[in-house]
């Protein structure tokens, strides 16, 4: 009742995948101690884990892990976190065997053994990876039929967006997904239907992507970079805000494919979400050429300009916001960084103002809200704004001793309102994601995180 406290009731019919090192090959079961020992594992510090962030302030080293019996599991945290059961569905959050990983070592990732309905055959970096079908999946259909129904999966890496379209046109690669620009208009209508080229070819299927694109500004005034910007002026940002036509930059820019980012930072899809209770802003060019002068600077007068960093990825989209911040009076330069280098700059607020996205970890409101609270700034976590609010932190402090989902969300909604409001960042929309598949293709049932979950999924003959 606490929140302190989960206990999780294991299945008893769930194995590991064959490998030589169980006794006879054969997978054995998985039980409660692979679940102490891979959260031990991830928050151990020799292993160095990039995972080690889902367990952080949250347990207290591992003891905080106990295996009661076989099939009962518990887990103690120092302090309420209600999201725990979301935060969980994160790949970290994966059991593995102890033996396995203690024999292969650093090598255990090109030897990986799960629990999953696919197990690991062949993998060459970049290349290709191939699983094969798990016949000791424990999960059957409503008909009796064990999962998976495919044999075999075979992923293919093709870095260049247009020749993988084009090995999918040819019907090389069964399942595609993402759009390009160097194909988008070919495929799409402006509307995001399927072109008359194509409508008959395959299948097309969208749904939210718990992706959350922004603009972000450095507002922290300590940080040097911020004292003589502009940006540090709330009029300012939020003139900014008002600036962008979201809806147009979505149905030429995205064909369609994206939600514009009226609402607050939180995406479309989330439990939770709600354009109705939380306000953004709406394209308002008068509105913010208004701001723009109670900031002291008229129609941009003596306002210096802004340097916007992005990638090549972007460069159209940073470009047609550069039109529309022009046409009510702010200048803007645009900066290309290679991914790696943007990364980097904003991780260490070297940039006051940079194009961002914001993927979900886990499905919960708490992980974006995270990034706005004032503990998580540079280099403790990722409030790359360097946004603080005493308010907003109350309410975010107050969301982990809330344990009623419905209560919560709407905590989530009041301090998704104070960032709107305060606007460190610009919402631009809430991604979609778009999934191709030849029609002989069924079962496919897209994951709101761009996972695929592909055990129900057949391969029709044509």
């Amino acid at each position: 009742d606490d929140g302190l406290q989960y206990t999780f009731h294991l299945r008893n019919d769930v194995y590991f995948h064959d490998d030589a090192l169980f006794a006879s090959g054969k997978g054995r079961k998985c039980v409660a101690a692979d679940f102490v020992y891979s959260f031990g594992r991830l928050i151990d510090p020799a292993v160095a884990s990039s995972g080690s962030w889902i367990f952080s302030d949250k347990v207290d080293g591992k003891q905080s892990f106990v295996a009661i019996n076989d099939t009962t599991f518990v887990i103690k945290l120092k302090q309420p976190f209600p999201p725990l059961l979301s935060l969980l569905t994160a790949q970290y959050g994966s059991v593995v065997p102890r033996e396995l990983v203690q024999y292969y070592g650093k090598d255990f990732r090109v030897h990986p053994i799960g629990t999953g309905p696919f197990k690991f055959k062949y993998w060459k970096e970049r290349e290709v990876l191939v699983l094969l079908k798990n016949e000791n999946y424990w999960e059957k259909d409503s008909a009796g039929t064990r999962l998976p129904y495919l044999d075999a999966i075979k992923a293919t890496f093709i870095s260049d967006k247009q020749t993988a379209f084009m090995e999918f046109i040819k019907g090389d690669i069964d399942f595609f997904n993402g759009i390009d620009g160097s194909y988008r208009d070919d495929v799409l209508t402006k509307s995001g239907k399927l072109t008359k080229k194509y409508r008959d070819k395959f299948v097309m299927n969208t749904r939210p992507y718990l992706n959350t694109e922004y603009l972000g500004m450095l507002v922290d005034t300590n940080i040097e970079i911020t004292k003589h910007s502009p940006l540090k002026l709330l009029k300012v940002r939020q003139a900014i805000n008002y600036a962008i036509d979201r809806s147009k930059m979505i149905k030429y820019l995205r064909n369609g494919m994206g939600t514009p980012g009226h609402a607050g930072f939180i995406p479309k899809g989330m439990p939770g979400f709600n354009a109705q209770l939380v306000k953004g802003y709406s394209y308002d060019p008068e509105k913010a050429r208004k701001l723009l002068a109670e900031a002291g600077f008229p129609d941009g007068r003596n306002m210096p300009v802004i340097v916007l960093n992005t990638t090549t990825t972007y460069r159209d989209l940073i470009e047609y916001i550069q039109g529309q911040l022009e046409v009510v009076g702010i200048k803007t330069r645009v900066e290309i960084n290679q991914t790696a280098s943007l990364r980097e700059l904003v991780a260490k607020n070297g940039v006051n103002f940079f194009r961002g996205q914001w993927i979900a970890d886990y499905p919960d409101g708490e992980n974006y809200l995270s990034v706005f609270y004032s503990k998580n700034k540079i280099p403790f976590g990722p409030n790359y704004t360097g946004f603080n609010n005493k308010q907003f932190d109350a309410l975010f402090e107050q969301t982990y001793r809330e344990t009623n989902d419905s209560l919560r969300y709407a905590l989530y909604r009041k301090m998704d309102n104070i960032v709107m409001q305060q606007s460190p960042v610009v919402v631009l929309y809430y991604d979609k994601l778009v999934n191709f598949y030849q029609k002989n293709i069924s079962g496919f049932s897209p994951n709101g995180q761009n996972l695929l979950v592909l055990k129900r999924v057949r391969k029709n003959p044509k």
